[in-house]
């Protein structure tokens, strides 16, 4: 069976066309920006892509065409479909009747953290000896792949995304998992191209709530208002709690600033233990991440000393705090963050893992949130944990940056032109600097463009 995807970079169709080619299908698939990681894996897996969107590349005619949410009517190869009357459906939805029945499904949703908490709990699992299966909006770089169809009777782990589902069913993609446990982690406000407000991201995590079995469970982080909000709508899953609060089943207690030693405390019924984290990653909300992911795995049969203890071996998925390459001393940092709350949190956990040199932020906002200037008010104060910060404009935002320069607690400037901005940033850089990049893009490769520069200058 030929089964052709549009939107085939996207990191979860990338994934899921993986799970496809695993189970045996023909995969082809379209892309308008065809770039690694996620264009590399696919090559490897024998995937044929096809860069930018035309109704030739429907030829030879395909079995099935799965649609990703990013594209929309007035799309020419969308428009090819339709005409065509080829049978056609959304990523979820094909998930759902080809991967996720019979399997044991531990969703991990959340505004914030989603791809690392996914990657921890999958990771977990696998030094466990379950042989998880999972679909990550990531490449964890324990397995060097964003999905596989794991062992038949294992859990099943899936970054559940909130974002709506396709141009033809306007359902957070979560809705279509059903699975027995869900992973609660945080939820603010973002995607501000589809939901009017928070309340409406609310109501869709609570469609999820309501597809969790009464004999599964719901682990929920302590402190998020929204999410009390969420289960105050109805709920008939025993939920545990986790967290920093001393009331909650899963504590967090940092013993380095750093978090990267922590301990883990479970309080529960009959149920007292605790255990001690050492590991490579830093950041409070690493760690609490960790306590998430560690929370599931034992709910799903792990010893809980036995996961803090992979928790050393673990990496971090690709584009999160990973090292793209050092110069003189001179680290370059790639990292996914493109939300208020997610800039911040990375630049204080890179902060308190940096006792010496000086933190450099690059920012690149250009996720649909950003484009549409919703949370800009909060952009300037996000950048006080880094020494200096670079923000870049990318083509197509229409507002201004210059107040966010004012109001900057740190030295801050503007560029719109990646190589000016290289050419800035190997300028300022000595040895011990870490130059963190963020952005949900590709950001034009500056941190290949930044390695070679550094390498010219200081090599």
């Amino acid at each position: 069976m030929h089964l052709h995807i549009l939107g085939i970079c996207g990191t979860f169709m990338g994934s899921l066309a993986l799970l496809a080619r695993e189970q045996g299908f023909a995969v082809s698939g379209s892309d308008a920006d065809v770039y690694p990681p996620m264009s590399t894996q696919l090559v490897e897996a024998g995937i044929i892509l096809c860069e930018g969107y035309t109704a030739e590349n429907l030829h030879p005619r395909p079995d099935l065409v799965v649609i990703g949410n990013a594209l929309s009517r007035g799309n020419p190869e969308v428009e090819a479909v339709l005409d065509a009357c080829l049978p056609y459906v959304s990523g979820p939805e094909w998930l759902a009747d080809h991967v996720l029945p019979g399997r044991r499904v531990i969703a991990v949703a959340g505004t914030h953290g989603k791809t690392t908490t996914a990657s921890l709990l999958a990771w977990l699992l696998e030094s466990a000896g379950l042989a998880p299966g999972f679909l990550i909006g990531g490449v964890p770089r324990n397995f060097g792949i964003s999905a596989r169809l794991g062992a038949p009777e294992a859990p099943f782990v899936v970054e559940a995304d909130e974002y709506d589902t396709a141009f033809f069913d306007k359902r957070s993609k979560f809705v279509h998992y059903r699975p027995w446990m869900a992973v609660l982690a945080n939820l603010e406000f973002d995607h501000a191209d589809i939901f009017p407000d928070l309340a409406a991201i609310e109501r869709q995590f609570h469609h999820l709530v309501r597809t969790v079995p009464g004999s599964g469970h719901l682990l929920v982080g302590d402190g998020e208002p929204a999410l009390e909000r969420v289960l105050e709508m109805g709920c008939w899953t025993p939920v545990g709690r986790f967290g920093t609060r001393e009331d909650s089943a899963w504590r967090l207690v940092l013993e380095r600033e750093d978090a990267s030693r922590f301990r883990v405390i479970h309080r529960e019924g009959r149920i007292d233990e605790d255990a001690v984290v050492d590991w490579p990653l830093t950041g409070a909300y690493n760690a609490r991440n960790a306590l998430g992911a560690l929370a599931a795995a034992s709910l799903l049969g792990v010893d809980l000393a036995r996961s803090c203890a992979a928790l050393a071996r673990f990496a971090t998925p690709r584009r999160r705090q990973e090292l793209r390459g050092e110069v003189a001393g001179i680290q370059v940092i790639d990292d996914f963050a493109h939300h208020p709350t997610a800039i911040t949190a990375t630049l204080e956990g890179l902060r308190a893992a940096t006792p010496r040199g000086r933190l450099l932020a690059v920012i690149e906002p250009r996720s649909n949130t950003m484009r549409l200037g919703t949370l800009r008010d909060r952009l300037a104060a996000c950048v006080a944990s880094a020494d200096a910060a670079w923000w870049f404009q990318p083509p197509g935002l229409d507002w201004s940056l210059a107040p966010i320069l004012a109001a900057s607690p740190i030295p801050a400037k503007q560029s719109d032109d990646l190589d000016a901005l290289v050419a800035a940033l190997v300028a300022e850089a000595r040895p011990l600097d870490r130059i963190v990049v963020m952005s949900n893009g590709s950001f034009g490769g500056i941190h290949e463009k930044l390695l070679v520069a550094l390498e010219a200058a200081h090599g």
